[in-house]
């Protein structure tokens, strides 16, 4: 895979918890300021359109390693922002439907899909009703901006992640992790992650290569989705006890009722099947390098994806959002305060990394022409009004 984008982190920078093989590792993006302001904007935005954000809110950031920009390390730099404007306006909406009913989970739900059904389909989102239906309508302009035909791919993946997913089946009680399993690489965000992936990186997966495509990211998802029940298991807990509900969807409790076994045991065990899944991608990965038969985009969308496992374990280790003693930098905090594009990019974020000879560039696949980083959402004409 050639790498244009990121740097290598060098391992003296980070400890992987023993759920990560030495054979993969971390990357972060050369472009990694631009995911900073993306995240921020999308914050400012849901204040404006949507309602507060909570004080305890935490999303993507990370006092050393924001998500996308080691999740998507070779994300195109005019591409980061907006895919992390898009990523946090994920977290902020997962964690709204986190703290409702069942009942109202499923109609904003519905809300969410309705609407990136409409842009898929037609390239607008039209009689905006809600604020967050504003938040979509000004994304996806943005994003036809920079690659109008991945941008419909990306809300079409998303249209049908908020209709099989996006914590639907969060009151079903799994009795066990193969029961499980298959709904968590759903939930994990499958289909959002490939609009997130494909966009940024502008990679196309033929609908013909759909069913490869997933089928040989199958263990990658797997691996993400019980990285983040491993990490992000408190949260969830608190989440479970905020609105009354007795059993939690997450691994470590499928692992607990299933195996009769407390937490740290289920925790153990859910490591041990983390490891199990790993080992099974990274064997699919060596012979993805080798085949012929799968396309230039296809064989790089596979490949990206041990970046995002090495990315999210070390974000889901070190990220506020999981763990409550861990707060953002000075910097974040003063753009928070000030504004997103108040601090000027700079990228760099003071990290040690490994020089790596450059590559050879080999002849790209089209794409679209791309529009200017960092247009701001305010700025792009819109067709609908907003009520909050």
């Amino acid at each position: 895979m050639q790498l244009l984008y990121s740097k290598l982190v060098d391992p003296s920078e980070y400890d992987m918890d023993g759920i990560s093989s030495p054979e993969i590792n971390v990357r972060i993006s050369r472009f990694a300021d631009f995911e900073e302001i993306g995240t921020i904007r999308a914050q400012e935005d849901w204040r404006k359109y949507v309602g507060p954000v909570e004080p305890y809110y935490r999303g993507g950031l990370g006092p050393k390693y924001n998500f996308m920009a080691i999740a998507v390390p070779e994300c195109l730099p005019e591409r980061l922002e907006i895919i992390s404007y898009a990523n946090e306006f994920a977290f902020l909406y997962d964690d709204m439907v986190d703290n409702v009913s069942k009942e109202e989970g499923d109609k904003l739900n519905d809300q969410l899909m309705a609407a990136f059904q409409e842009a898929a389909t037609t390239g607008k989102i039209t009689q905006a009703l809600t604020g967050k239906r504003y938040v979509q309508a000004q994304m996806l302009l943005e994003m036809m901006a920079i690659d109008k035909p991945r941008a419909l791919v990306a809300m079409k993946a998303w249209a049908e992640f908020a209709e099989l997913a996006s914590g639907r089946e969060h009151f079903t009680d799994f009795a066990s992790l193969d029961q499980y399993i298959p709904y968590r690489i759903l939930d994990v965000g499958e289909m959002f992650w490939f609009g997130m992936l494909t966009f940024g990186m502008g990679l196309t997966i033929k609908e013909e290569e759909i069913e490869e495509c997933r089928l040989l990211s199958r263990d990658a998802y797997i691996i993400f989705g019980l990285q983040n029940d491993l990490y992000s298991w408190d949260k969830e807990v608190a989440a479970a006890e905020k609105i009354g509900q007795k059993h939690v969807v997450n691994a470590v409790y499928v692992i607990m009722k299933e195996h009769g076994v407390g937490v740290d045991d289920a925790k153990q065990i859910c490591r041990r099947v983390i490891l199990e899944h790993e080992a099974k991608y990274i064997k699919t990965l060596r012979e993805v390098e080798k085949r012929t038969d799968l396309s230039h985009d296809l064989k790089r969308f596979v490949e990206a994806l041990q970046y995002s496992s090495t990315g999210n374990v070390l974000w889901s280790i070190l990220c506020p959002r999981y763990h409550a003693d861990v707060d953002f930098n000075e910097r974040q905090y003063y753009r928070m305060n000030h504004g997103a594009v108040s601090v000027p990019p700079n990228h760099d974020y003071g990290l040690k990394t490994i020089f790596e000879p450059p590559a050879p560039v080999a002849p790209a696949e089209p794409t679209a022409p791309a529009a200017p980083a960092t247009t701001p959402l305010a700025s792009q004409p819109v067709e609908v009004k907003a009520s909050a």
